[in-house]
């Protein structure tokens, strides 16, 4: 483990995981910087996902670079909520994986 101290981390890997609201992220990648096990990687939204999203919050994406956290290491987290905490724009949650 890198930035966290063990006790600060919750569960076993894969229990719980984070979940980014791309209307809401604005790809600052605070919970990048913070994330000890390396859960987030920063780049541009998927074209799909940038449809799913209403008109303020494309418009949101645009001004701040169309970049959002993906989460491609979802099951290295191990609920430290260090991200969660870190985000300015409240965009992650953690969520048990089901």
């Amino acid at each position: 483990m890198s930035n966290a101290s063990a006790s600060s981390c919750k569960q076993a890997p894969s229990m719980i995981v984070p979940i980014v609201n791309f209307g809401r992220c604005e790809g600052k990648a605070d919970c990048a910087v913070v994330c000890p096990e390396n859960v987030f990687d920063i780049h541009r939204i998927d074209p799909a996902e940038y449809e799913r999203l209403g008109p303020l919050q494309k418009f949101k994406l645009r001004v701040h670079g169309m970049k959002v956290a993906y989460t491609p290491n979802a099951d290295a987290c191990r609920a430290c909520g260090l991200c969660v905490t870190a985000c300015p724009e409240r965009a992650i949650t953690l969520a048990r994986m089901t």
